[in-house]
């Protein structure tokens, strides 16, 4: 099985009950348009006194967890005990997480080519989002400047 590009997240929320429709809406808007695979979704919490619970998405037993049936379809469970582990240790006490491992789907024939004609993957790097959250606060004021100027 050819795999794309491969890349996990961690999305926090306060508390422990905290998953919301609006999220898996979205997920599942680019599951089904193909752009990503779910390949695995974790919740992790943990609780006031710190104790963590780690539970597969797929948990049919509870409810929290049902909104998210429709794009577990390819799930492959490759998240490791460590690295459920890590996310539990980073998470701060009364909060949760959810990890997600999803395939760039819209990567794979870029993939097929590149390998087809004898390239090769020189690197790859994700932009920390406080760089991007810098980076938009820099341009909205180079934008609000401009556009100020011209009127």
């Amino acid at each position: 099985m050819l795999l794309g590009p491969l890349e996990s997240i961690v999305i926090g929320f306060p508390g422990t009950d905290a998953l919301d429709d609006r999220i898996v809406r979205e997920i599942e808007r680019v599951v089904a348009n193909g752009t990503i695979r779910l390949v695995d979704i974790v919740y992790v919490a943990k609780d006031p006194e710190g104790r963590t619970m780690i539970l597969e998405l797929d948990n049919k037993d509870d409810p929290r967890f049902a909104p998210f049936s429709s794009v577990l379809g390819d799930r492959m469970a490759l998240l490791t005990p460590e690295d459920l582990e890590h996310v539990a240790a980073a998470l701060p006490a009364h909060s949760a997480g959810m990890v997600m491992l999803f395939e760039h789907r819209w990567a794979e024939r870029i993939k097929e080519a590149t390998a087809a004609a004898g390239g090769f993957l020189v690197g790859r790097w994700v932009v920390p989002p406080e760089v991007l959250e810098a980076l938009s606060t820099e341009l909205d004021a180079h934008v609000a400047t401009f556009t100020g100027a011209k009127n």
